[in-house]
């Protein structure tokens, strides 16, 4: 199967040279426009809710009838996903999203076979270099949004300390990841440094449940966490699992994707969270007016594709809303980097270079994350953070 995939890809790859390219004006009519989406979850699983809420976002803003968008849920990182991106194209979709980093593969083979098709990946690396003219990345600058999140949750640990609920030896938070890829990397480093900008003393531990959502694994990680004394949960999981388990331990947390507030009602502090809107408005507007749609692309809170979910005022600290703005508004302006390098250090020393793949992306005091790519490529184990991968 390998094989004949390569052979595939080498293929597709000689097609899309003389691949169409929508050219100026030369756009799909609104009413003849299809729209096809492949989700790996569904409207229960936090990341694929999110990006349905995008998908519907851009058809109010385009205009669209629902009839003109064909989903398809619960598609797995397998052959799976090459089947649905093909059906879709036979079902007359002119572009067609898939949304979750397993599918890329399966993605990119679609597209060498249907090269009058757009293709558009989330979270993938590989459009750029596969020299298909119909293959697309996109993400977001989550680390913007995870870095205010942290912000949330260092506030919180500050006001827990000056309650006497903790000492400052114990602002030690706990993060739930999916898989120790980059992407998750980058997540948590950015939350860490954005709870330790306003928490000097915080540490935190980041366990993995090697799925992207497990509601069970993911509640587990979470109860583990708490038993090895963190007093506080974040994520980078898809499911309300870890908000589950901090509601009845009574322990804050911050979640990712949607407002936990319904499953923890009294320790959700805020979510990170992407408006995936923003980016399906483009992409399809790209097809209705012959544009061509950017090979990566990644935009943050300047452009409104991050933000946080609306802040529980029963449980975060004081100060915490007037604070995320004065965060916000450095970010976008560009006085704050979230990986600026004085924040922080690697085996005690300070990273002045980081060459990965042939580019560096350390420089003017910075790590330039998603800059060189959509997908995130922060991967560095930074002083403070212990990560247990099993």
């Amino acid at each position: 199967m390998k094989k004949a995939l390569a052979v595939g890809l080498a293929a597709a790859m000689a097609v899309s040279m003389t691949a169409p390219v929508y050219a100026e004006g030369d756009g799909v009519a609104k009413e003849d426009l299809k729209v096809g989406i492949i989700y790996i979850g569904d409207e229960n699983e936090g990341y694929s809710a999110a990006h349905m809420a995008g998908i519907d976002e851009m058809v109010e803003n385009l205009g669209l009838e629902e009839d003109q968008v064909i989903e398809k849920t619960l598609i797995g990182e397998n052959e799976a996903a090459y089947d649905a991106a093909a059906d879709l194209a036979d079902q007359g979709c002119q572009i067609v999203f898939a949304n979750s980093f397993g599918h890329e593969t399966y993605v990119l083979q679609a597209a060498g076979e249907y090269p009058e098709v757009q293709f558009c990946h989330a979270t993938g690396t590989q459009a750029k270099a596969s020299g298909l003219a119909n293959m697309h990345n996109y993400f977001t600058n989550i680390y913007e949004s995870r870095y205010v999140s942290g912000v949330v949750a260092g506030l919180k640990l500050n006001e827990m300390i000056e309650a006497g609920e903790i000492t400052e030896d114990q602002a030690k938070m706990g993060y739930v990841g999916a898989f120790p890829y980059a992407e998750v990397i980058s997540g948590y480093t950015s939350f860490y440094l954005g709870a330790k900008s306003v928490c000097p003393a915080v540490t935190m531990e980041v366990k993995y449940t090697n799925s992207w959502a497990s509601f069970d694994l993911e509640k587990e990680c979470a109860d583990a966490l708490i038993s090895d004394g963190c007093v506080l949960i974040s994520q980078h999981a898809d499911t309300t699992g870890a908000p589950t388990a901090c509601e009845a331990a009574g322990v804050p947390c911050v979640g990712y994707n949607i407002d936990m507030t319904s499953v923890a009602p009294n320790t959700a502090l805020t979510s990170a969270s992407i408006n995936w809107g923003v980016y399906y408005t483009y992409a399809v507007q790209c097809m209705l007016d012959g544009t061509e749609i950017d090979v990566d692309w990644c935009k943050g809170f300047a452009d409104g594709a991050d933000r946080l979910t609306p802040l529980n005022e029963k449980t975060v600290a004081e100060g915490t809303e007037e604070k995320v703005k004065e965060v916000e508004d450095a970010i976008i302006d560009g006085s704050l980097h979230v990986f600026d390098t004085s924040t922080f250090t690697v085996d005690g020393k300070e990273v002045t270079t980081y060459e990965k793949d042939g580019t560096e992306y350390v420089s003017d005091g910075y790590f330039h994350e998603s800059e060189f790519g959509s997908a995130p490529a922060f991967d560095l184990a930074i002083d403070g953070i212990t990560s247990i991968v099993e």
